[in-house]
């Protein structure tokens, strides 16, 4: 009888988050090598931070599936400082492509968070300010973060996934992992 295995992983920028590419570009399997698994749920290849990856497909299920609300939250470096309008709309839920999103919350941070470099800097406008947003949803659709932030006149430069749920992103360098303790399962489960 196999064992299912889950692992929380540090996505680097320009990782593609997928197992195989067939143009050579960086995947996930130039940093974990367990076999069986896969992601649960996708962070863009240039977006960085907390990965689930799993042989357990029902977990899988419910990390990925929007009616369980699991919380995902981002740090988000956003062009110049939203004011308290824009705020509000991403708080309130954005109409994009017809869909509007679930209200977020969004909490704009008082000084930038303490990060790893990034192996390609942003790139850098001396004109035009940054902020960083922490963004929490409860959904997953494509580029939301992305796509959220642009609504409102504030692109995203850079992005980060901290935390699924329970299961935070802690001491975990770019390009590390590590195994999920059956507790932290337990956990995703009792998320309401």
């Amino acid at each position: 009888m196999s064992t299912s295995r889950t692992l929380v992983f540090n996505k680097p920028y320009g990782v593609l988050p997928c197992f195989t590419d067939p143009a050579g570009r960086p995947t996930l399997a130039d940093f974990v090598a367990v076999p069986g698994v896969y992601a649960a749920g996708r962070l863009d290849r240039d977006s960085e931070g907390l990965m689930v990856l799993t042989s357990d497909g029902a977990l899988a299920h419910y990390i990925t599936d929007p009616r369980h609300h699991l919380p995902k939250v981002y740090l988000a470096q956003v062009e110049r400082v939203p004011d308290d309008t824009a705020v509000g709309r991403l708080t309130q839920g954005i109409l994009l492509k017809g869909a509007s999103t679930r209200p977020a919350e969004v909490l704009v941070l008082s000084e930038a968070p303490a990060l790893p470099d990034r192996p390609v800097p942003i790139r850098f406008r001396k004109s035009v300010p940054t902020a960083w947003l922490q963004i929490t949803l409860r959904e997953g659709m494509n580029r939301q973060v992305r796509r959220m932030t642009a609504a409102v006149g504030h692109p995203t430069v850079r992005l980060i996934r901290i935390a699924m749920g329970p299961v935070a992103l802690g001491d975990l360098q770019p390009g590390q992992w590590r195994e999920l303790t059956s507790r932290e399962i337990e956990q995703i489960y009792a998320v309401k």
